[in-house]
């Protein structure tokens, strides 16, 4: 992951990048930051008042004035979304030269439509938040936001922000392509919507699909297409929530 982030936050003109984070992103952060001198680690005090709402300082503020800033976001749980969301918001703001927003998980990305009137598309809500992202001295905020369940999310947002899907699959085919037996790799997709998503990009390997079907007041994984008999079984998907569907097809696969 952490190339990834840095071949997004790496200018052509070799800008300086000065990089905060959040607190569960500190691993990440620094691993990044290890890559290239370019970008300079930056700290944020995340702290609480007594009734657990927060209370935060980012340090020396009065220094990032025409710095080019970014964000390394962690949205993994709604409990620490706003005390991010107060940060992202207050840094465009302390006169910047340009914004970065890194979102490795889009957490509501699968809730991105509705089914029956009633149903509530959060992707929207959370996309319409993060399109009301102060405008920098620089011009919108870049979002970056990896493996987004639809790529149609991106109409979700609006101009005010500008949003870039980055994806890690040629990071996974640069590793499957240095195994020993490569040409013994199959990748299998949990359903429909993952080969959608991703099966023109791993199309040099042998694939399996599953999907899931209904049975009773179940729904299942079956086997679709695909033999992966004898084969080394790489399982894809775009968002892995609780992890149920992915167990389902490996059972399925081995």
């Amino acid at each position: 992951m952490e190339e990834g982030v840095l071949r997004v936050m790496e200018k052509p003109n070799e800008k300086q990048i000065l990089l905060f984070y959040c607190m569960e992103s500190e691993d990440l952060a620094r691993k990044v930051a290890e890559q290239s001198p370019l970008i300079q680690l930056q700290s944020i005090n995340w702290r609480s008042f007594d009734d657990g709402f927060p209370n935060l300082f980012i340090n020396n503020a009065q220094y990032i004035r025409g710095q080019h800033v970014a964000f390394l976001a962690s949205f993994s749980s709604p409990a620490v979304i706003f005390e991010q969301l107060s940060v992202i918001f207050a840094l465009p703001r302390l006169f910047v030269a340009s914004f970065t927003l890194v979102l490795p998980f889009f957490p509501t990305g699968s809730f991105e439509r509705m089914e029956e009137e009633g149903d509530v598309a959060t992707a929207f809500t959370m996309a319409r938040i993060l399109s009301n992202i102060p405008i920098s001295r620089g011009g919108p905020t870049s979002l970056v936001i990896y493996d987004i369940h639809a790529l149609q999310e991106r109409f979700y947002f609006s101009d005010h922000v500008l949003p870039l899907f980055e994806t890690g699959i040629p990071l996974l085919k640069q590793r499957l392509h240095q195994l020993p037996d490569t040409d013994n790799v199959v990748v299998a997709f949990p359903d429909d919507g993952a080969w959608k998503r991703f099966h023109k990009q791993l199309d040099h390997f042998p694939m399996v699909v599953c999907a899931k079907v209904r049975e009773g007041d179940k729904r299942i994984v079956r086997l679709k297409e695909g033999n992966p008999a004898g084969c080394h079984v790489v399982i894809v998907d775009d968002l892995v929530q609780s992890g149920g569907t992915l167990i389902e097809c490996q059972v399925i696969v081995i």
